[in-house]
């Protein structure tokens, strides 16, 4: 028997993994897609146009093989596989007419790079203390992978984290298709805290490339960077891992470099003189790593980790320290 999958959010992301799974499903063998979108508005219009009307509208959505809903309590209750797929700030506000009830028995994916603020808890944790979910239903969507390579069709590769591989197997299977190859991991928490660590490096990323700092530079930050994915990884879930797969190294790199980043563009106008506030009006989306420095900030003050652009990139957006003051002090740190 098929299980029911379905998406929870209607962002990019979101619209890029609705993109992957009807690429793979044929609807003469699996289930339809059930998506939760909140705005009726939104449904009407993706109803009576095919595509969403605010992220990748480039992607024309196939309505046969997709079930949309605005209900959540009746989303949830139809969906087995629940990716989540909306920004970690907004994950307690998209789930407050729900509780662990709802979830018991449901298998949850989380596709989101962030930490779910006021707990400090990446979400695989969230769901397991705060909605208890078992770890054994509980998975991880990976990089790297940028949702608009998506919709162009090109060649992406994702890791699906687990400690329970027939359920990484699983969706990885579903996700896996012509223009999206998967690989199977069973660290959960690594996979998952270097997701949200790549985006505050991105922002580091952007903010030297808006003060001018050149390519030789920033070679030298993301080397540096890694290094302290490394160290934090291993300070708060000491397994044996390759830093260097694409699940770490690979995610890192494309969300430093990518001209998709969003991470690294709000970085780059923050280093060009934009004030945090602007810099988030201007933008149409999320930058995860903004709410992420301030919760990693806070978890390693238990571990005590040394992480200097982690620290550099919360006194620029928190503590309102000059960037051009703040980076000249990391240059001093970086190896």
């Amino acid at each position: 028997m098929n299980s029911t999958i379905g998406i929870l959010g209607s962002g990019s992301w979101a619209t890029a993994i609705m993109k992957m799974l009807y690429t793979n499903t044929g609807t003469e063998t699996q289930p339809v897609i059930n998506w939760w979108i909140r705005s009726e508005e939104t449904i009407a219009y993706i109803k009576k146009y095919k595509h969403n009307p605010k992220y990748l509208s480039s992607v024309e959505l196939h309505l046969d093989s997709i079930s949309l809903y605005s209900s959540l309590k009746e989303f949830i209750a139809a969906t087995d596989i629940i990716i989540m797929a909306v920004p970690a700030a907004f994950l307690e506000d998209a789930l407050k007419e729900i509780g662990p009830e709802q979830l018991r028995g449901k298998t949850i994916v989380s596709a989101i790079k962030g930490i779910v603020p006021g707990h400090n808890l990446i979400v695989g944790d969230y769901f397991h203390k705060i909605m208890d979910v078992s770890f054994d239903n509980i998975a991880v969507i990976t990089g790297p992978c940028h949702a608009e390579e998506v919709a162009l069709e090109k060649l992406s590769y994702l890791t699906i984290a687990s400690q329970n591989q027939d359920i990484a197997r699983l969706v990885a299977d579903r996700l896996a298709c012509r223009y999206i190859k998967t690989i199977v991991s069973d660290d959960i928490f690594g996979t998952e805290y270097s997701a949200v660590l790549k985006n505050i490096f991105a922002i580091a990323s952007g903010i030297c490339h808006g003060l001018g700092y050149g390519d030789n530079f920033q070679a030298v930050l993301v080397s540096n960077a890694i290094q302290e994915i490394n160290r934090f990884v291993n300070a708060v879930y000491p397994i044996q891992r390759d830093i260097k797969s694409s699940a770490y190294l690979g995610d890192l790199l494309v969300t430093a470099y990518s001209q998709f980043s969003r991470n690294r563009m709000f970085g780059a106008m923050v280093g060009k003189g934009y004030s945090v506030k602007m810099a988030q009006l201007e933008m149409n989306m999320i930058a995860e790593g903004y709410y992420a420095v301030k919760c990693i900030h806070e978890i390693n003050q238990q571990h005590q980790v040394d992480m200097p652009i982690t620290t550099a990139v919360y006194h620029i957006l928190y503590e309102k320290i000059s960037p051009a003051i703040e980076i000249k002090i990391l240059t001093d740190k970086l190896n």
